[in-house]
């Protein structure tokens, strides 16, 4: 994923179709100098519809569009004939994205499986043409019903990256290293801080031909649920992950501190994260040997599974391989 091409925020103002007024209109024929009453309905108003294409991994594609308002239906017309419904406005989106009114914050609609449609704002209806309006007592009326007006209103997409197992962990903790080892996923790596500046997906393929999606989220760092660093940008994409592995590399100072910071953010941001399966990779293993394996292994948390690996060596690959598909499928 590049980085300009990465696109997980974009605000558009968007209004439905207002629906055609109903004809008012009498039958005219030869012979018959007082027809009655035959206005046909109007259509109904376009709808603003999102729907989901799992071929996309970006808003990419609606990032210029800054208005969409669908058609408005057409009045209705002699002889009892109704209008034209107008034309539906589909919005593709890719999965995990989801819709909320810029105004009220409102969730309008996610979309989670190829091909769901959600209507975000419902068109207008057509009104009634006057023959709806003949009783016994007034046989020509000479009134129909307007149209209802579509709806308007300012709406924000956000892309929520769907994955089975997100990897957690401060910048240069080895998350995109881990990624491109264990999938086709060319994620860049380097000796710097906030080398990932996007989310990347990869596919893991496990044994007898399973296979699991990893995401490798941009680097956490202490205060990001206020913002800082790549702060909230990010941090939403980690709700949609069944499992957070979270990665420490071995040469921290303390890897339980680093691990509680990492909890804590998570915990601030939203704390139903936390209710999660978590698991605790001790990157970068290759950096011990088996007596400092044995001798921090008792000051690792308690309560989370943990596992000394090395995306250098594959050293413990296959067996953090193991533990994600148990979790996964537990």
């Amino acid at each position: 994923m590049a980085t300009s091409n990465f696109v997980d925020y974009v605000r558009i103002f968007c209004r439905s179709g207002d629906g055609g007024s109903g004809s008012v209109h009498f039958r005219r024929e030869k012979y018959i100098e007082f027809g009655g009453p035959d206005g046909g309905d109007g259509g109904k108003g376009g709808d603003i519809i999102m729907v989901g294409n799992a071929q996309m991994w970006t808003l990419l594609h609606l990032r210029y569009t800054r208005h969409l308002r669908a058609e408005s239906g057409e009045n209705g017309a002699k002889q009892q004939r109704t209008g034209s419904s107008a034309p539906d406005i589909l919005i593709q989106v890719p999965l995990g994205t989801i819709a909320r009114n810029n105004e009220t914050g409102e969730l309008m609609g996610e979309i989670i499986e190829d091909g769901q449609q959600m209507v975000l704002l419902k068109g207008g209806r057509g009104g009634q043409g006057n023959e709806h309006f003949k009783t016994a007592t007034n046989q020509s009326p000479k009134y129909a019903q307007l149209g209802e007006e579509g709806f308007e209103a300012a709406i924000v997409f956000e892309l929520k990256i769907l994955a089975d197992v997100g990897l957690v962990g401060f910048p240069n903790a080895g998350k995109s290293t881990l990624l491109s080892v264990v999938s086709e996923a060319k994620p860049e790596i380097a000796d710097y801080p906030f080398t990932t500046l996007v989310p990347n997906l990869g596919m893991v393929a496990y044994r007898d031909k399973k296979s699991f999606v990893m995401a490798d989220i941009p680097g956490i760092i202490e205060g990001a649920h206020e913002g800082k660093g790549l702060g909230l940008r990010f941090l939403r994409h980690i709700e949609r992950n069944s499992i957070l592995l979270f990665m420490v590399p071995a040469d921290a100072d303390d890897i339980e501190n680093e691990y509680q910071i990492l909890l804590n953010e998570l915990r601030q941001f939203n704390p139903e994260l936390l209710d999660k399966q978590h698991i605790l990779a001790i990157s970068k293993s290759d950096m011990l040997d088996g007596d400092l394996i044995r001798e921090i292994t008792p000051t690792l948390p308690s309560g989370i599974p943990h596992i000394f690996i090395s995306s250098i060596t594959n050293y413990h690959i296959m067996e953090l391989k193991d533990m994600i598909w148990k979790a996964l499928n537990g």
